[in-house]
């Protein structure tokens, strides 16, 4: 067990009276203040290039954990290879009510509800210039605003892209969340051809195509995901992102609603990871259940050419990143 897990975990858990939500805040002023990374983590046999662009190492901080990049100099010192900040959306938000996250240690999961809170695309953007460019890839995740209805998702959408356009090494669009009411329609065939069609002619007004990635639910069918990637080979999506949070309950008895991540989620994220990866051929960053370095190891071995950690840095700490850097490095 480590330092963090004997005595940082549990001094957090406690703090706040058990809000994870003011945790999080904390922890996230924390990191901000530490002295931005120069270089980044990328030991031997790590380095990647995946659509396109360079990867330090294949181990990544998945969107939520930091939404509007506040604490983007630190994440490369703590050995990620690559951080993805959002999901931000076109108007700023504060999200469903809280109490809206809630953690399940004896499970190590997480349930949130958090509602896309953010302070919007154009703040994030103005944040991302003023900091300029860091040691590792960024990638940005795009969402709908909850104000916007779902015919005018698609100028939510490219409003946010718009924005920021050439800030991001790629972008991932979030048609998943369980958390934002109708979004998971946009997964559908008609609805998602709109909006990467719609990305990719404002991409290229802009100057030329960019990395756009696709995040799944794991809650789809077979028969549904594969309606889903027929539309990403049709339009030339650079790559999925497989899993989002899941509505089932696999084990795990809560009443909180809300998307499930963490431990419970990694057999089924494994699954959508293995057939989105068979059908496709297209690139998949692998996401859910990853607590232990041998996880992030399974997920390459299903498929993924880059994995997420968020629920497992929880619960683990800086440790696991290392860990899952080392467990999947090139041997070769």
């Amino acid at each position: 067990m480590t330092t963090y897990e004997r005595i940082v975990r549990p001094v957090l858990f406690r703090l706040g009276g058990g809000d994870a939500e003011s945790v999080h805040e904390r922890t996230l002023r924390a990191l901000a203040r530490l002295p931005r990374a120069r270089r980044p983590y990328s030991p031997p046999g790590a380095r990647r290039t995946v659509f396109g662009v360079d990867f330090p190492n294949p181990v990544g901080l998945a969107a939520g954990m930091d939404k509007d990049g506040r604490a983007l100099g630190a994440w490369p010192r703590l050995g990620f290879g690559f951080v993805e900040v959002g999901t931000v959306t076109r108007h700023a938000q504060p999200g469903n009510e809280r109490p809206r996250l809630f953690r399940l240690p004896e499970h190590e999961a997480i349930v949130n509800r958090m509602g896309f809170n953010n302070a919007g695309a154009d703040a994030l953007a103005a944040r991302l210039r003023a900091l300029g460019p860091l040691p590792v890839p960024l990638g940005i995740s795009l969402g709908k605003s909850k104000v916007t209805p779902l015919t005018g998702a698609v100028e939510d959408y490219v409003h946010s892209f718009r924005q920021l356009y050439g800030l991001g090494s790629y972008f991932a669009v979030n048609v998943s969340s369980p958390n934002t009411p109708g979004l998971r329609e946009l997964q559908d065939k008609a609805h998602l051809s709109a909006l990467l069609g719609a990305l990719r002619a404002e991409a290229l007004t802009l100057g030329g195509p960019v990395p756009i990635l696709v995040k799944v639910a794991p809650d789809l069918t077979d028969a549904a995901l594969g309606d889903l990637l027929d539309v990403c080979l049709g339009l030339d999506v650079a790559g999925l992102i497989a899993t989002n949070t899941t509505v089932e309950r696999p084990g795990v008895d809560t009443l909180e609603a809300g998307g499930l991540s963490g431990r419970p989620l990694a057999p089924r994220a494994l699954e959508v990871v293995r057939f989105v990866a068979k059908e496709s051929g297209l690139p998949v960053i692998g996401v859910g259940g990853i607590t232990r370095p041998d996880d992030a190891q399974r997920m390459l071995d299903a498929g993924a050419a880059l994995v997420q950690l968020y629920t497992g840095f929880i619960y683990r700490g800086p440790a696991l990143v290392r860990g899952a850097v080392a467990a999947t490095r090139s041997v070769s």
